[in-house]
């Protein structure tokens, strides 16, 4: 049987352009043709005083098997918590073809947000600042033809860009001094190792009671090959230095393709992997192949634009028939 799992990140879905990119965003979702759909970067709405929802992702399936898929989302953390209202923006959503056996968000709870004293804020830092995660990690849990288990790990991690750091920023919002910036990049890279670290835990929770266990972790990484990030979830022997750990790494898919296709952004000319899919040694197993849908990306400097900055990833595992 057939299995295709997708990461694809819309790049700020709202409803704002939405009829402008439904001709270029709904034939890239028909051609992922997937079984389970992570997506990241999708916006919420509301009508009137009612609650938020994900109206323009409703509107982007339209027409689409998709629309009929059970679907998992983050909600929002501010003062609707503990209501079914998404965010105002960058929800995770993972939309499968069977059934969705859990779900749950995990932000700060397997990873404490380290506490760091600024260096260069202005008035100086009178102590230490906890720096929080920006999203949630979305887990998934889907029940495959047969009863297995699938489990999904949904990631966005922190961007690359510098991080605020007090009175480091002019009032058109460019830095003072090049210590700040680098202060904020500094402070952006431990957002996204902590979390990635989070991460890793949480998929060792998952390992520790079913160490057969078919997991994923996918999505937007900020983060490419050889990266810290990219590190922590992979675990590999050649980090850890014992070989008894190698059932517990996880395995970055792009390995299978060629160096010239391993890229899903474009910055400045350059190419880079920023997204990426992570697989258990149990669906490794299974896997048959990784698809970049590359073609039509553009320079994500190149401003507005209908396209996503980010082209989606596809991989395809041939799973045994119920």
């Amino acid at each position: 049987m057939r299995l295709r799992i997708a990461s694809f990140n819309l790049e700020n879905l709202d409803a704002g352009g939405l009829e402008e990119r439904l001709p270029v965003l709904r034939p890239q979702l028909r051609r992922l043709d997937a079984d389970v759909l992570c997506l990241q970067e999708v916006d919420g709405q509301r009508e009137g005083q009612g609650p938020r929802r994900l109206l323009a992702l409703d509107r982007l399936l339209e027409g689409t098997d998709y629309a009929g898929f059970p679907r998992a989302s983050t909600v929002s953390t501010g003062r609707h918590a503990g209501k079914p209202w998404v965010a105002q923006a960058h929800n995770l959503v993972v939309l499968s073809r069977w059934p969705v056996r859990e779900r749950r968000e995990v932000r700060e709870e397997l990873v404490a947000p380290p506490e760091y004293r600024f260096a260069t804020a202005e008035p100086a830092a009178e102590g230490p600042t906890r720096l929080g995660f920006d999203r949630p990690l979305l887990l998934v849990t889907v029940e495959l033809p047969g009863g297995t288990p699938l489990h999904l790990v949904n990631l966005h991690l922190r961007a690359p860009s510098a991080a605020p750091v007090p009175g480091q920023k002019e009032e058109d919002g460019s830095w003072r001094t090049t210590g700040g910036w680098a202060e904020g990049c500094f402070v952006a890279a431990v957002k996204r190792a902590a979390q990635a670290l989070e991460a890793r835990l949480l998929v060792e929770s998952i390992l520790d009671t079913e160490p057969e266990a078919l997991v994923v972790v996918l999505g937007d990484l900020n983060a490419g090959e050889g990266s810290t990030p990219l590190r922590l979830l992979a675990a590999e022997a050649g980090d850890t230095g014992n070989g008894r750990l190698a059932a517990r790494s996880l395995v970055p898919l792009e390995r299978a393709l060629p160096e010239d296709r391993r890229y899903s952004v474009v910055h400045g000319g350059r190419r880079a992997l920023f997204d990426h899919v992570l697989v258990s040694r149990p669906l490794l197993g299974l896997f048959r192949e990784l698809e970049i849908h590359s073609e039509t990306l553009g320079d994500d400097l190149a401003g507005d634009t209908v396209e996503s900055d980010h082209a989606p990833l596809v991989a395809e595992f041939e799973l045994p028939d119920p």
